[in-house]
């Protein structure tokens, strides 16, 4: 990838130091370690975003279909899972 743009930021001499030190360890150029840990935080930020959007559309089709149709109540639902969850725990003993 052409690098062609700069990038500057103003950071605290200790933390730029640190960073220098330990890019220094690796064996690896700084500049190379700050791209790499910008492009992890875009993926990072993307994947959060898109996170966001999936949820969002599954809590839209749940309120959708609750106003739709008859919905159960948290009661009912909670009393099925412990009737399956006896079930398979009386499956488990025999």
């Amino acid at each position: 990838m052409s690098k062609e743009t700069v990038f500057t930021m103003k950071l605290e001499a200790e933390l730029r130091e640190a960073f220098m030190a330990e890019a220094k360890a690796a064996h690896r150029p700084a500049s190379q370690v700050a791209r790499e840990l910008m492009r992890e935080f875009v993926e990072r930020q993307r994947e959060a975003r898109e996170y966001d959007a999936f949820l969002r559309q599954k809590v839209e089709a749940a309120q959708a279909s609750v106003q739709v149709g008859p919905g159960r109540s948290n009661e009912e639902v909670e009393s099925e899972a412990a009737a399956r969850r006896a079930e398979l725990l009386r499956r488990s003993d025999s």
